[in-house]
């Protein structure tokens, strides 16, 4: 067996023996009594169930540990009521707007297979998601500005880092140096704002923590050392307070600018980056850490807004607007020469597939819908095809899973589950502890995750759907898995409001009715009142879009921005 299938089968017959004994236990008991560790020296014993136990507990293993205080030993539990799923109370309706979400973003979400997987455990014992796509499916269309090719692989070698706290190493492009360079980093945690991805870490150059955007990676990102663990993620780190910062505050402020703002642009600015300073008889005063970033925001107003302090960001914005001019008194520059083909040996390669879930939580949400599978009876034979579509578990590799689940033990020869692949079907037997194992297991940290960032994304769309308010939704979910504490995730921040007008238009979409908007044209100071027919939505990070037909101007209107008042 390989050295990673070997370490699930501990972990999966460890989780198995602290849950079936139900007393703490000493290092010498499982040494004893789990699989895989009994025939190890007392050194490697030592090293392997340490690593163990880190990796359970970072998957959201309630594994708990406390000293004897008459021995001194370390006693180890894992009380199966804290291991499993919470009931929870999910209706049909709302199920189905999840399943929604799933259909919104298959194919166009990094973290669609981890999603996949958590709506798999809470639909334990409900039908799967073998039903067409709904027409809020047909009908939005997601769209990802910072997305590329290669940018799936990179988020799923970053979470595989983050979760193994392993250093890394890229080549990074600084847009404010101009030139790429080696980056080593110790990465604390991963954040999407405003369509756009960042790792944030201790950078071991800098001997600071830095924030890195994840599209300016050039290349592959690798481990920098052989070892199992490198570095321990702060406990005081907080990643929410990197969110909501504007480009020209990521990174360390280093002055405070002030800028004179027009109007309306007054307005825009107080609702769009009130967090990002503050207004002064119409004077946007903010905090800085790129003076080129922030004269480049400056210069995208189009005249609306007008530096003051400091003379440094004056002879930026001057310095860009004369750059501006000269290049367009000048020809255009001369078309790049087609690169040349690569090489032989690097035709076959391709780039790294999407964020995956962890193979223990496949294993783990596997041998419960197994055993689910049987009930209260002994056996069951399901369709091995349902099983490869539900979990997306490639067919060559159905029967090396059902195999590996066939060993976990929960010590003194105890099994859970003996399950076979014959044919196109697969034929499970429940063995005499496998009543334990047949509720769904708590959602790991990354299954959480996805779902956090799958309501971000469309979470006004599966409100709207629902028929139910967004908090609702997310709150049913946060109390199941916000059990235990997510410090690379930052809350969602989408309102209420932002929630009630997607769903307006989206009850006008699908009754067919005239919807009113207040809306304001870019470049132009006043409000204008709008009958639209709106047909469909769209969803460009960070903003909702709506395609409608203009009655107030007889004219299709392309896409217009979807703001809540403020």
């Amino acid at each position: 067996m390989s050295h990673d299938t070997d370490k699930l089968i501990r972990q999966l017959s460890l989780v198995a023996y602290l849950m079936a004994e139900r007393r703490p236990l000493t290092a010498r008991d499982v040494k004893s009594n789990v699989e895989g560790y009994s025939e190890m020296s007392d050194e490697a014993f030592a090293r392997r169930f340490y690593s163990d136990r880190a990796e359970l507990l970072a998957l959201g293993v309630p594994l708990q540990s406390q000293r004897d205080e008459f021995t001194g030993e370390e006693l180890y539990t894992l009380r199966s009521e804290n291991y499993f799923l919470d009931k929870l109370e999910l209706d049909d309706d709302e199920l189905a707007a999840l399943q929604t979400a799933l259909y919104l973003l298959e194919g166009k979400f990094a973290y669609a297979e981890p999603l996949r997987l958590a709506l798999q455990n809470l639909a334990l014992g409900r039908p799967g998601f073998d039903e067409p796509a709904s027409e809020t499916a047909v009908r939005v269309e997601v769209l990802d500005p910072d997305y590329s090719p290669e940018m799936p692989g990179r988020l799923g070698k970053l979470e595989g880092a983050i979760s193994k706290q392993r250093t890394i190493k890229f080549p990074y492009y600084s847009i404010s140096r101009n030139r790429q360079s080696e980056r080593t980093i110790n990465p604390y945690g991963l954040l999407s704002d405003n369509g756009s991805w960042y790792v944030i870490g201790q950078d071991l150059d800098r001997k600071d923590i830095r924030t890195f955007r994840v599209s300016r990676i050039r290349g592959d990102i690798r481990f920098a050392t052989r070892r199992e663990r490198d570095f321990r993620i702060p406990p005081d780190f907080d990643i929410g307070v990197y969110r909501g910062r504007p480009p020209w505050q990521i990174g360390d402020l280093v002055g405070e600018a002030r800028i004179e703002l027009a109007g309306d642009t007054a307005w825009w600015v107080e609702r769009a980056f009130g967090n990002a300073g503050q207004l002064e008889d119409g004077v946007f005063v903010t905090e800085y850490s790129s003076l080129p970033q922030l004269a480049s925001w400056i210069l995208r107003q189009d005249g609306r807004a007008i530096p003051l302090e400091p003379d440094d960001l004056r002879r930026e914005v001057a310095q860009a607007l004369r750059d501006v001019r000269a290049r367009h008194e000048t020809g255009p520059p001369e078309l790049a020469s087609p690169s040349p083909p690569p090489p032989q040996e690097e035709l076959g390669e391709r780039p790294a597939g999407p964020v995956v879930p962890e193979r223990f939580a496949v294993l783990q949400a596997l041998l419960a819908y197994l055993l689910a599978a049987c009930g209260e009876g002994t056996d069951a034979v399901i369709p091995a095809h349902e099983i490869v579509e539900r979990f997306h578990i490639p067919e060559d590799q159905l029967e090396e899973h059902l195999q590996l689940l066939n060993l976990v033990n929960f010590g003194g020869g105890c099994y859970t589950v003996y399950a076979a692949l014959d044919g196109d079907e697969v034929h499970v037997d429940k063995e005499l502890y496998g009543d334990t194992f047949r509720h769904a297991p708590r959602l790991t940290p990354l299954e959480a995750r996805a779902i956090r960032l799958a309501l971000e994304f469309v979470g006004p769309m599966i409100a709207a759907d629902a028929h139910t308010p967004l908090d609702r939704v997310r709150r049913k979910l946060e109390e199941t898995f916000g059990q235990f504490e997510l410090t690379q995730t930052p809350q969602p921040r989408t309102g209420d409001a932002e929630a009630d007008l997607v769903a307006t238009l989206t009850e006008g979409i699908r009754k067919r009715r005239l919807v009113e908007i207040e809306y304001q044209k870019e470049g132009e100071q006043t409000w204008s009142q709008r009958i639209v027919e709106p047909y469909s939505l769209e969803r460009e990070l960070p903003n909702w879009r709506v395609h409608p037909w203009d009655r107030s101007r007889s004219a299709a209107s392309g896409s217009i921005a979807c703001a809540a008042p403020s």
